[in-house]
């Protein structure tokens, strides 16, 4: 399968056109956030506060980045569970969140959230930190630096290997395999 090319910020469009299982390669910014980051984004909107950032279009990544390496912009940068951070997500796919980045499967209000919305999950393959963060270009904190590697990220990613895990249709390669959900 050649890997479709597209760019940030992700257009309903872009989203609308992908299906589960299609082999990506993304270029452009994208935030990463864990879950203290999205703790404190869900604790702001609990308190009818806007969020520091806009969502419209953007690509989240569940990665808490090493310290790069003199020279590089990011030192490894895999995939965190993205099951943790269901509770906050369905309230920031429905800001215009366009895309998560992380490994494994989502709850039914995730996925319920991804289908209305025409959002997209992406899978990073995990394990391989260290070679994701060679299509880093750039990195630097723009949220929460008193996180340390929790903090929110802003990454210029340079064709960043990624498979649709859930399209926008609800389509989930998780349901391919058989597995049940509990």
């Amino acid at each position: 399968m050649i890997p479709i090319n597209i760019t940030t910020p992700l257009t309903e469009k872009v989203r609308k056109s992908l299906k589960a299982g299609d082999e990506i390669l993304l270029s452009g910014t994208i935030l990463t956030a864990r879950d203290a980051a999205h703790k404190r984004l869900h604790d702001l909107l609990s308190k009818g506060k806007s969020l520091p950032v806009n969502l419209k279009g953007t690509v989240i990544y569940y990665a808490g980045p090493t310290p790069p390496r003199p020279g590089r912009p990011i030192g490894s940068c895999g995939p965190t569970t993205s099951s943790r951070m269901d509770p906050f997500t369905p309230e920031l796919i429905k800001l215009g969140l366009g895309a998560m980045i992380g490994k494994g499967d989502r709850s039914d209000e995730v996925i319920q959230a991804i289908k209305k919305h025409k959002c997209v999950y992406f899978l990073a393959i995990g394990g391989i930190g260290a070679l994701l963060s060679t299509k880093v270009k750039s990195a630097r904190a723009i949220l929460y630096k008193d996180l340390g590697p929790e903090a929110v990220y802003k990454l210029e990613v340079k064709d960043f290997p990624l498979i649709v895990g859930i399209d926008s249709k609800g389509r989930n390669i998780y349901a391919k395999s058989g597995r049940k959900k509990k």
